[in-house]
């Protein structure tokens, strides 16, 4: 599956795993990875595809959109209600999750209009 994300241009860029209680389970673990387009890793503000999944299959891949803007070290996770894309395991999962991976790219326009409005608010000085 990440050969075929990265054929499309996707790096990773992070990944981490849960921690399991039975080593058994070590391999199927709940774990993340935060994939960004090649020519953006730099950038100030980078949009990612974060996908989250378990090799258990008891739980479906999930790919979320999230914005990483390096003033600080923090990132946004654009909830569900942004764009958040399940894939169960079952049939053409890997051409089903690269499918998804471009639809949370479509995401990021309306993100990026979200970001600018909000961006563009005045607030009031502190009382």
């Amino acid at each position: 599956l990440l050969e075929n994300l990265q054929r499309e241009g996707f790096q990773p860029f992070f990944a981490c795993q849960s921690r399991v209680r039975d080593p058994d389970r070590r391999e199927h673990t709940k774990h993340m990875l935060r994939l960004r387009r090649a020519g953006q890793i730099n950038d100030q503000q980078v949009p990612e595809i974060i996908i989250l999944n378990s090799h258990g299959g008891e739980s479906s891949f999930q790919l979320l959109p999230g914005i990483f803007r390096s003033v600080c070290t923090n990132s946004l996770v654009c909830g569900q209600s942004f764009g958040e894309i399940r894939v169960p395991h079952r049939g053409n999962v890997v051409e089903k999750v690269i499918e998804g991976a471009y639809e949370v790219l479509g995401v990021f326009d309306r993100v990026e209009e979200e970001r600018d409005a909000m961006q563009s608010l005045l607030l009031p000085p502190p009382a």
